[in-house]
């Protein structure tokens, strides 16, 4: 066969190119993430429980009060670190998003990998110089304005969505996430090993964080050199104007509209462009109130396991961090089943319901299996995000891929911000009562998201068969 050859129902025969992979980028950053994340934790820790024990041998008291202050001083440490983290990509991520849809895509993946790389390596002098933590704060700012990770993820999507078809664009997105969550895993699983390969309170953590630092430099330069922006596989213009068309407006949200190819397709008009932005609007809405719930879980999670009941060392801290990592697989593997029988919205609702069960039994362990069990319920957790995002793109045009991504993943940095320090505050206030206050809350909230979720399940539905009513008449 020659280079033109096509084969039936298939089209052209194309070797895929190995550089346009975002996959190796994305695994390297997960991976120096994942340590980052384990050696600022034990790092922190470490820095607070020093101070405290100073205090103890000044004025004396009981180890339960000495717990609760190294709890507090880590909590609000976090606080204003997410704070930082969270506000400075304001600044910068939405441009970056806009120079990267009018001038080139990996303009909003190498800038932020540029401040990852510098962050990670701040972490590394701060263990090696034995700097105080406040300069982490810093080295936070930095790489918000760098972009942060809501540059860089939105513009692995927008990479990840030019580069496959609508029909199969959320199994490729889930993908991007099975990759991150593996890198994430293998990460976690060996941050604890690495971060006690060298004992002694002033060089603890120098091997982590310098795997950490090798591995985010590995992703700055494979994005410059080697990585290429894939050729959008989006339809022609015509299949993209009719995605407004009455009766493709929701049939985008299918799993996979490809198959529908028989359906007329009439031209857009503003009253049927209408319904399209209120589906985008209450997908934003869902989105928004179910990061709520999982950025809370997550950052009161790593201050829960290290107190009692559990009160984890170092290792256990790295194998519970791994644990959340297999939502990834799990995710995934859902993905795959689910989009062959239910529709975009339905896999949401199931990953939300997976979540808010998982949240709702966190709230009541005593035990450490109590807490894989917990996280083993949570195995579809990552579905709603990652699904919300297929279902947008399939509502817009590839050009404004960038733009779209960083809006939602800025509002989902700001609402992380916001939970972040209300989380750290009520973790604070009912530590002593009931610990597992912030998971009963966000199973809560996560409830609360299936609403607007099954809003657009219920539009769409509407509207399909309004479309079907409609197709007959012209027939």
């Amino acid at each position: 066969m020659g280079p033109g050859t096509t084969c039936p129902y298939r089209g052209p025969l194309s070797r895929p190119q190995v550089s346009t992979w975002i996959e190796p980028v994305v695994a390297s950053t997960q991976m120096a993430t994942s340590l980052y994340d384990a050696g600022l934790l034990l790092v922190v820790k470490a820095s607070f429980g020093v101070d405290v024990l100073s205090n103890h041998s000044a004025s004396p008291s009981p180890q339960g009060t000495l717990e609760n202050q190294e709890q507090r001083a880590i909590s609000n440490f976090y606080i204003i670190y997410n704070l930082v983290m969270g506000l400075t990509p304001l600044l910068s991520a939405y441009g970056l998003g806009w120079l990267s849809d009018h001038y080139h895509r990996k303009i909003s993946i190498c800038m932020p990998l540029l401040g990852f790389m510098l962050s990670r390596f701040a972490l590394l002098l701060k263990v090696l110089l034995d700097w105080p933590v406040e300069m982490l704060y810093g080295a936070a700012a930095l790489n918000g304005l760098c972009g942060g990770f809501s540059a860089f993820w939105s513009g692995v999507m927008a990479l990840g969505s030019l580069g496959s078809s609508e029909g199969r664009r959320s199994l490729r997105l889930i993908v991007i996430d099975l990759i991150l969550g593996l890198a994430g895993f293998c990460g976690s699983m060996i941050s604890g090993h690495l971060f006690n390969q060298i004992v002694g309170h002033s060089s603890q953590g120098l091997v982590l964080t310098a795997f950490s630092v090798s591995c985010a430099t590995c992703a700055l330069f494979y994005s410059l050199l080697v990585l290429k922006v894939p050729e959008s596989k989006a339809k022609p213009s015509k299949a993209v104007d009719t995605v407004s068309g009455t009766v493709c407006t929701y049939n985008t949200l299918d799993p996979d509209p490809t198959d529908k190819q028989s359906v007329t397709r009439h031209p857009s008009s503003p009253a049927i462009a209408k319904p399209k932005k209120t589906i985008i609007a209450l997908l934003f809405v869902g989105a928004i109130i179910y990061d709520l719930a999982v950025v809370g879980t997550v950052d009161m999670m790593p201050l829960f396991v290290l107190r009692e009941p559990l009160s984890w060392n170092q290792v256990q801290v790295g194998y519970g961090m791994a644990s959340g990592y297999t939502i990834f697989v799990t995710s995934f593997l859902g993905v795959l089943a689910f989009s062959r029988y239910f529709q975009d919205t339905t896999m949401i609702m199931i990953g939300m319901v997976s979540f808010a069960s998982g949240a709702l039994l966190l709230a009541f362990v005593k035990e450490t299996y109590m807490f894989y069990i917990a996280r083993a319920v949570m195995l579809f957790a990552l579905i709603p995000i990652t699904t919300i995002r297929s279902a947008m793109s399939k509502l817009i045009k590839g050009s404004s891929y960038g733009k779209v991504f960083v809006i939602l993943q800025l509002s989902l940095a700001l609402t992380g911000v916001v939970t972040s320090t209300m989380y750290n505050k009520v973790y604070q206030l009912t530590m002593e009562k009931f610990v597992g206050t912030c998971f009963a809350l966000s199973s809560f909230l996560s409830f609360l998201a299936i609403i607007p979720i099954g809003i657009v399940a219920y539009k769409q539905a509407a509207w399909l068969q309004h479309g079907d009513i409609a197709e007959k008449e012209r027939c």
